[in-house]
Formats: structure tokens, sequence, C-alpha cells
């Protein structure tokens, strides 16, 4: 989805929200029973029908972001598996009042459903600033893939405000949770202990019942302009934060993360998702 800021005669902020189901069809496939969504939000089911549900999020509008409040919230229902994409890219531009925007995502994953969620990239425009939360509730025999990818300003231009934070709960017990802030107010995010003068940021999130207590770890990573490291959870679960002074070397190294992690084996579901 792309969410940008609307001509200046635009007054009123957008509510919107979106919800998709994923279910078994009772034929060894996955059924979309649910797909709505109200603009900027729009829905598609694409690819063949069968094991696997693909879904597409498409920006049917250019949404104003400031002062706007979206929600998307997604099921996968036990035994079911899906994979989410957008078409484009996240823009987030400020809007005429100067009031943050909010973006919210729930995501819920059923016993033995597995899911793929992997967007586009999020851009924090010079002015923006948006607040995202994530919050994923997994069954105890659930598996996720999960891709955040940030980008701190368009070409040759400062980042607006941006304000992250992923939550995941497993089994009722909490997996992970993170929360990073980028941009004017934020201290230090530019540091060495932040991003270190890169503009794009990311992470990846798997989760498979199959890792048991030794989840694969990709070794540390590092390009030119671009690195990545690897941290086992307390769980069967691990996550890769990467940085890079643009979103095609975050991009390369996060896919070079999946990969390790969904063809190092012949077991697991988890790793035999079909792309």
């Amino acid at each position: 989805m792309t969410v940008g800021v609307a001509a200046p005669t635009e007054t009123a902020a957008v509510r919107a929200a979106a919800r998709l189901v994923a279910a078994p069809d009772g034929r060894g496939g996955t059924a979309l029973p649910v797909l709505a969504g109200e603009a900027p939000f729009a829905l598609r089911r694409t690819g063949p029908r069968g094991p696997v549900a693909h879904v597409a999020l498409v920006g049917a509008m250019s949404a104003p972001l400031g002062g706007d409040r979206l929600t998307l919230a997604a099921t996968v229902e036990p035994g079911a598996a899906l994979r989410f994409t957008t078409t484009a890219a996240t823009l987030a531009l400020p809007g005429r009042t100067g009031a943050p925007a909010a973006y919210d995502i729930r995501i819920t994953v059923g016993d033995g459903a597995t899911l793929h969620w992997l967007p586009e990239p999020l851009i924090s425009a010079a002015g923006s600033d948006l607040r995202t939360t994530t919050r994923v509730e997994l069954a105890p025999t659930a598996r996720l893939l999960f891709r955040e990818e940030q980008v701190l300003g368009r070409a040759g231009e400062p980042p607006g405000r941006l304000t992250t934070r992923l939550t995941v709960h497993r089994a009722g017990r909490p997996l992970y949770d993170q929360e990073l802030a980028y941009g004017p107010g934020a201290p230090g995010w530019d540091g060495g202990a932040v991003l270190g003068g890169h503009r794009a940021v990311g992470q990846l999130l798997a989760v498979d019942p199959d890792f048991g207590d030794a989840p694969p770890v990709p070794p540390p990573h590092t390009a030119e302009g671009a690195v990545a490291a690897a941290m086992p959870l307390t769980g069967p679960a691990v996550a890769v934060s990467a940085v890079a002074s643009d979103a095609l070397r975050l991009r390369a190294l996060l896919r070079t993360a999946e990969r390790a992690l969904t063809h190092g084996s012949d077991e697991g579901r988890l790793r035999r998702h079909p792309a």
C-alpha cells in the first residue's frame, strides 16, 4: 500500500480498517472467507488457489496521513496457510495539521497454521510523523515468517518522525517486543549504537516449532553499505536485524537470511512454504 498526503484542500483525517481471514477449505486448500477493507485499503487474492492463499494489499487511494487512524487485522485459522504482501511501499507524508498518524496491525495465527508476512518497505518522508504498532498472537504450533523494513527519508531528504513497535506472543507468553524511534526528536537514532549513519533498517522474525531449542541462526553478514546479525530467541524462533545504506541493500540482506531460514532443511512447514 502507498500512503501519501492529499491535496491541501483535504481537511478530514481518514479512519479506515481492513480485515482478512484465512481458513482451511476442507479440500486441502486455504479459503479466504473474509477479505474486506475501506479506502485506502484494498485486499486482493493473487496467485493460484491451493494449500496457500496469497493476498496482496493494494493502495486504493492517496490517504492524508496527518491525523489518520488505519487498522489492519489478519487471522490465519488453525491449519491454514497465508502469504501476505503489498503491491507498493507505504509512504508516510505530512498532513495539514501536523498531527501524528497511527497504523495498527493485529495478527492472529492458529495451531498448525503458517503465515508469511512480507510487505514492501515503509518510507518516512521529511515532515511526516507516523506511529506503527504490530501485535502478533501465535498458537503453540503456529509458524511465522515476518519481515518489516523502514527507509528513512526519500533520496536527498531527511526522514520524518517514525516510531514502530513489534510485539509477538506465543502460546500466550511474550516472545519478542521491540520499539524503535527515528527522526527528529528521537534521541541517538542516527548514532553508532542504532543506525550508524545508515538510512534503511529492517528485521526478519522466524518462528517454527520444528526449530526446537536450537533454531538455525544465520551467521553475521556484512556487505558494502550493509550489515546484518541474527539472535536466537527464547522459544523456537530467531530474529535477524539489519541496517543498510538503501532499501535494495537491506532487502538483499534480509533475503539471504530468509533463504537460510526457509530452505535450510527438508523438515518444517515454514521452511517448505512456497514463495
